[in-house]
């Protein structure tokens, strides 16, 4: 998802740099490394970045189910 939306290199450069402030200032690489949702991650990213609902999960996705919690 993140190439497809963000591209490649401005999705990669995203994942390493970006501070997610809901997620106590780790990046997206952190985040996943520390056993975070992959969805929850890639909503807080897109939260903080903006990108629209209608494209955060590309053009032919659908968005997947939540963690149970």
């Amino acid at each position: 998802m993140l190439d497809e939306v963000l591209g490649h290199a401005y999705g990669r450069s995203i994942a390493q740099d970006q501070v997610l402030t809901k997620l106590d200032g780790m990046t997206v690489v952190q985040a996943l490394a520390a056993g975070v949702e992959p969805r929850v991650v890639w909503n807080v990213l897109c939260d903080q970045l903006q990108v629209p609902d209608g494209k955060r999960w590309g053009k032919d996705h659908n968005a997947p189910p939540m963690p149970a919690r």
